[in-house]
């Protein structure tokens, strides 16, 4: 009895704590993401456990699509009249994810929504689902990312595995199309729902490495019927028969894909359901897949599913579009070489002329080695009629300027603007489309500067 009192006061002061800390941040005008959920981590470290209990939980995880998905479950949730929440700042650690349950309880640790939706980062998930009893976890995919933090991809793979381990109550929605995090459901006793995309999705595709060339049974080389991008598609081993297993839900047919959307045909359940992805690109292709898995696990309607897809927000920096002045610039957040190629592979479906920019910072967030930016086909870009100019930004900014040399853009091309103010500035007088893409504290700061400046909505509101 003493005990559990003891217990109750102690998650009560870390709730009102984290309550504090993110109130006084948000005055100073910081996010206040992060400490919050260190300082009532301090104070119980098994808080989230209280908070998390009886809350109908989806876990999203994978290298690439964390954020994006999330939105779109999101729209999926409000249109469905679900009363939920979301980690939709991006704190995607232990302690953002204990803010987050903290700031949406009451002070007992009641929490005031029936459902949360948490993007996990795959390092931080198998320590979030020792306290969170998900009732769905989706794994987007699992490639090589940010080696100084995550290691090689098999150690990626090991982490979300521990994790899926620790969510015995799950359904699990993998990525049929990934040998890596589809492996998971031959491993588990979960029930499994496997998503994927029948076709490919690009008419031509950048030069890519495969991060999982080989099978994991066997160590023969995969043979692949069909790629999507990385080593994403139809893939078989013909030495021990390992194979794409059949997703329940599956992109059938891409009618069309532009710089504004996609559209497609889901197939589920014997019947054909098309959909428009309000973003654009092949990958968010597939982040639109993942969503209509997790609305099946969730029993939610697949044509309801579906129409959210064309009405949900992108998340801060992903794909996301500020206009200024008659000038469109639009953010895309890099991280790796997967994800880099795949906005290549985005640009080189663009019709018009425009602005590239890339800014590369090497902080923590954002991975100390930067050596990945030497495998991205970035000669493909450099090919590209429509390029005008490429301007590089960030701590690492000569290294860009460095790459795009040897990638073949003519020095006179190649335009260094350090500070975030006169980068804006700048680009808002080029009266073309501009394409970003930063990297994670590179985002962080120059959304910031657009925030203050311009009048847009600071990134965790």
């Amino acid at each position: 009895m003493w005990y559990n009192y003891a217990m109750m006061i102690r998650v009560t002061l870390s709730i009102l704590a984290c309550k504090l800390c993110r109130a006084l941040l948000r005055l100073l005008g910081r996010g206040g993401t992060d400490f919050p959920g260190r300082v009532a981590l301090k104070l119980c470290p098994g808080v989230l456990g209280v908070l998390a209990k009886n809350v109908t939980t989806i876990l999203v995880t994978g290298t690439n699509g964390k954020t994006t998905t999330s939105r779109m479950i999101e729209q999926v949730l409000a249109d469905a009249g679900i009363s939920y929440f979301a980690n939709k700042s991006g704190a995607n650690l232990l302690s953002g994810v204990t803010a987050e349950f903290a700031m949406h309880s009451t002070l007992t640790g009641k929490c005031k929504y029936d459902y949360a939706l948490i993007e996990a980062d795959e390092a931080a998930f198998k320590a979030i689902s020792k306290f969170v009893d998900a009732k769905v976890v989706a794994v987007t995919n699992v490639f090589r990312d940010q080696l100084d933090r995550y290691g090689e991809v098999s150690h990626t793979l090991d982490n979300i595995r521990i994790g899926v381990g620790n969510s015995k109550n799950a359904t699990l929605c993998l990525n049929a199309d990934d040998s890596l995090s589809g492996s998971l459901g031959r491993e588990m006793p979960n029930p499994v729902l496997y998503y994927g995309v029948d076709t490919p999705i690009y008419k031509t595709r950048v030069a890519e490495l495969s991060d999982a060339p080989y099978c994991p049974h066997c160590k023969h080389a995969y043979v692949y019927d069909y790629v999507t991008y990385g080593h994403l598609g139809g893939y078989r081993c013909p030495h021990c028969g390992s194979h794409r297993p059949a997703p329940q839900v599956h992109v059938s047919r891409v009618l069309s894909s532009d710089a504004q959307c996609s559209r497609v045909e889901f197939s589920l359940d014997g019947k054909t359901v098309p959909a428009v992805i309000n973003l654009p690109g092949g990958y968010n292709i597939y982040n639109a897949a993942t969503t209509m898995a997790v609305a099946k696990a969730l029993d939610i309607p697949p044509e309801l599913a579906a129409k959210s897809l064309g009405s949900f927000s992108c998340g801060f920096g992903r794909m996301e579009k500020f206009d200024i002045r008659g000038t469109s610039l639009r953010m895309i957040l890099i991280k790796n070489p997967a994800g880099c190629n795949q906005v290549l592979n985005f640009l080189t479906d663009t019709a018009e002329p425009f602005v590239f920019v890339a800014c590369l910072n090497d902080r923590a967030q954002d991975g100390k080695d930067v050596s990945w930016i030497w495998d991205v086909d970035f000669e493909r870009l450099v090919a590209m009629e429509q390029l005008q100019k490429i301007v590089v930004s960030g701590i690492r900014a000569d290294d860009m300027a460095m790459r795009f040399k040897y990638a073949g853009m003519p020095t006179d091309k190649i335009e260094v603007i350090r500070d975030y103010g006169q980068l804006v500035e700048s680009l808002i007088q080029e009266g073309k489309m501009v394409y970003i893409m930063p990297t994670y504290t590179a985002m962080l700061e120059l959304r910031g500067t657009i925030s203050k400046h311009y009048g847009f909505k600071a990134f965790w509101e």
